[in-house]
């Protein structure tokens, strides 16, 4: 039997008021599509009609390789897609992960206590806390929704609003504010007929001369995240990573070259702690963990079942086994509160 006192470590990592980083596995907790889902929707509605023949060739190469079981990102590496072709995959993608999320919106109308992130920006906000900093790889609106059911301000580059316009952070004030880094573009960004790049509130469709603003994986990825409204997003994100105290990494895998290598510094050569809690740890999570560079981390992973999690702790040698749900958000915070 392990003496470890993960109850008290995990206290003590949350105690620092940790960034709170959300990566897909936060959202697949209420049923949005993961990455195979998101394939599969890719190849069934595409729209290719009036391609070239080389588009269409690209295309075909794509679909090939995901049958051949390659995941998703990486099939979107070896596909030279034009401007074109990118743009019908961002629509694509964008249809499906925007008619999820307004679902999970119509759900939340009808629970008011579906999102523990909730209640825990509540317990975080019930100290001397007046900012709490969210950094997301996510589209979707989960992070907003989950402020809105807890009453808090939250800011993501833009004015307040239907119709919203970028905004620095010193023009948006508030006694709390959640500020929410979205590094991949939002389901509510749009660069507008006028080539800038606004927030829409409230709508369901892609307006007419609209296109999304998000950014799939990719080899046009790092080139558009080289752009504004990114960029700068970019920017205060790793300001927050640089400024945390303690990381809290919900359902992410540390897969994205936007964000971990700042992570993934400060946790090797500062020492800050870390605390993942997850369905699955990726290769990349266990390898932070495993590789030995990183001094003070606790992470947790679902065991056999939804009431068996595997915890991982930089004070232990050994994972230890808990009969029960300690993995998800929800089970997390019986550990803090």
């Amino acid at each position: 039997m392990s003496d470890l006192n993960f109850e008290k470590q995990a206290q003590d990592y949350y105690g620092k008021a940790p960034l709170i980083i959300l990566g897909s596995g936060a959202s697949a907790a209420h049923g949005m599509s993961g990455m195979w889902a998101l394939a599969n929707h890719l190849v069934a509605n595409t729209d290719t009609s009036g391609l070239s023949d080389a588009e269409i060739e690209a295309w075909e190469k794509f679909c090939r390789v995901l049958k051949d079981g390659v995941d998703l990102e990486s099939a979107l590496y070896q596909v030279a897609a034009t401007e074109e072709l990118t743009s019908r995959i961002i629509k694509a993608t964008w249809s499906l992960i925007s008619s999820e999320d307004i679902q999970v919106f119509h759900q939340s109308l009808q629970n008011q206590s579906m999102f523990p992130l909730s209640r825990l920006l509540r317990h975080m906000f019930d100290s001397s806390l007046s900012k709490i900093n969210i950094v997301t790889t996510n589209y979707d609106r989960l992070a907003e929704y989950a402020c809105d059911q807890e009453g808090a301000h939250h800011y993501t580059g833009f004015t307040h609003g239907f119709f919203r316009q970028r905004a620095e952070p010193s023009e948006i004030s508030s006694a709390r504010r959640v500020n929410i880094w979205k590094v991949h573009g939002s389901l509510d960004w749009f660069k507008s007929p006028l080539d800038d790049i606004v927030a829409l509130s409230n709508i369901q469709g892609i307006p007419a001369n609209y296109k999304p603003e998000i950014v799939t994986p990719g080899t046009q990825k790092y080139q558009t995240t080289h752009l504004e409204p990114y960029r700068s997003i970019i920017h205060n994100a790793d300001l927050a990573i640089t400024a945390a105290n303690s990381f809290l990494c919900i359902g992410y895998g540390f897969n994205d070259e936007h964000i971990q290598p700042n992570i993934m510094s400060k946790c090797q050569r500062r020492n800050t702690p870390v605390t993942i809690i997850t369905y699955t740890l990726s290769d990349a999570a266990r390898k932070l963990i495993h590789d030995g560079k990183t001094q003070n981390f606790l992470a947790i992973e679902r065991g056999a079942t939804d009431d068996h999690s595997i915890v991982y702790s930089s004070l232990a040698k050994t994972p230890v086994t808990v009969e029960k749900n300690i993995w998800s958000l929800e089970g997390y915070l019986s550990l803090i509160m």
